[in-house]
């Protein structure tokens, strides 16, 4: 069940706008490919992108590690990976969300080999409580407490991506 609204409309477009102009500003002289990580990273993706002043090419890649539960398998397995070429270019990986740092880590070293120019980690949360595995996160919508949430492109079991807030979560008893 949806418990308490954690930002609202508004606040997620002053969150995205305020990324995305910190991204802007670094983009200067780069070779910028930004890898949105599906599912849940689509709608901050979207409007990232559209935020930015500068021509960038996009790819996707999708990663599993959560299934239908509030917690981590603390598997992860790559689902769909990138199609473009990033040899020599500047990533960009764009995430939903920054819990653990399994995944995140995983697809850090996935990317690595391809051997990029360098690579920055964008997330619209984190939640550094829920930390495992150190991992460096370039640009930062917000800092949350370890809640699980839902909206904006966050979901429980596919569920609640498309809410344009974000929500705390609580699955009932029969769903954990």
């Amino acid at each position: 069940m949806l418990t308490e609204m954690i930002l609202d409309r508004g606040a997620v477009r002053r969150i995205v706008t305020r990324v995305a102009a910190a991204v802007d500003a670094d983009l200067e002289g780069k070779r910028p490919v930004f890898i949105c990580v599906l599912k849940g990273a689509v709608f901050f993706y979207a409007q990232l992108l559209q935020a930015l002043t500068r021509s960038v090419e996009t790819d996707f890649v999708q990663l599993s590690s959560y299934g239908a539960t509030t917690e981590t398998s603390g598997t992860v397995t790559l689902v769909k990976d990138i199609t473009l070429d990033i040899a020599d270019k500047d990533v960009y990986i764009v995430e939903d969300i920054v819990d653990t740092g399994l995944t995140l880590t995983d697809l850090l070293a996935l990317m690595r080999v391809r051997h990029p120019r360098s690579i920055k980690v964008v997330a619209l949360l984190s939640k550094p409580s829920r930390r495992k595995v150190a991992v460096p996160v370039d640009f930062l919508g917000l800092e949350i407490p370890d809640r699980f949430v839902v909206g904006f492109g966050l979901d429980f079991a596919e569920h609640f991506r498309n809410l344009p807030e974000i929500w705390e979560y609580r699955p009932e008893p029969e769903e954990r």
